[in-house]
C-alpha cells in the first residue's frame, strides 16, 4: 500500500540548521525552499535581500509550508550571517569555488548549530559571504553543465548534513 499524509510512519524531527537565501528571488524556487525545508526538519529558513515577495505562485508551490516552517525575510545577509557568528553557528556555504570541498569528501566534525548559505540563481552566493564562511561545499557535476537548480543542490546538501546529523 503506497502511504500518504495521513498513514505514513515518518518521524517528526527539526535539525539545527539555518538555511540563509542569498537573494534567490524567484517565486517557484522560494516556495520549493520552504517545502524542501520541512520535509528535511530545516529550523528556520531567512531569505535575505530587496524585494523579496512571498507570492500567489510561491505559495502555490509550496504547498502551504509557509505557514508552519519557521521562514523571515532580511534585506541585508551581511548583517544576518555576522549575527549568526556572533552566536557561534558553523558557516556552510553552497559553491563551487577554487577551495571548496565536494559534499560527498565533507564530513561535518562539529556540535555548533549550523547556517547554510545558498546562492542567487544566477549569481551563487556572493563573494562577501564566501569569505565569511567556515566551510564552503560544492556538489560534483558529471555532464556539461557546472552548476543545479538552487533547489536541487539544496536539497542535496541538506539531505547530506541531516544525514550525518543523524549519526
Amino acid at each position: 500500500m503506497q502511504l500518504n499524509h495521513y498513514n505514513s510512519t515518518f518521524k517528526k524531527q527539526k535539525f539545527p540548521i539555518t538555511l540563509i537565501c542569498d537573494n534567490v528571488n524567484n517565486a517557484a524556487n522560494i516556495g520549493s525552499l520552504l517545502r524542501i525545508s520541512d520535509a528535511l526538519g530545516v529550523e528556520e529558513l531567512i531569505f535575505c535581500g530587496e524585494n523579496l515577495q512571498l507570492s500567489k505562485r510561491m505559495k502555490k508551490t509550496s504547498r502551504s509550508t509557509e505557514k508552519y516552517v519557521s521562514h523571515k525575510v532580511e534585506s541585508d545577509i551581511l548583517q544576518v550571517v555576522t549575527s549568526l557568528k556572533a552566536k557561534r553557528y558553523f558557516i556552510i556555504a553552497l559553491e563551487i569555488t577554487d577551495s571548496s570541498t565536494s559534499l560527498d569528501d565533507f564530513t561535518l566534525n562539529t556540535n555548533q548549530p549550523i547556517a547554510l548559505i545558498i546562492g542567487n540563481e544566477n549569481i551563487g552566493v556572493s563573494e562577501d559571504i564566501l569569505k565569511l564562511a567556515d566551510e564552503i561545499v560544492h556538489i560534483k557535476m558529471f555532464g556539461e553543465n557546472t552548476s543545479m537548480n538552487v533547489v536541487q543542490a539544496t536539497s542535496i546538501t541538506l539531505y547530506e548534513l541531516t544525514k550525518q546529523l543523524q549519526n
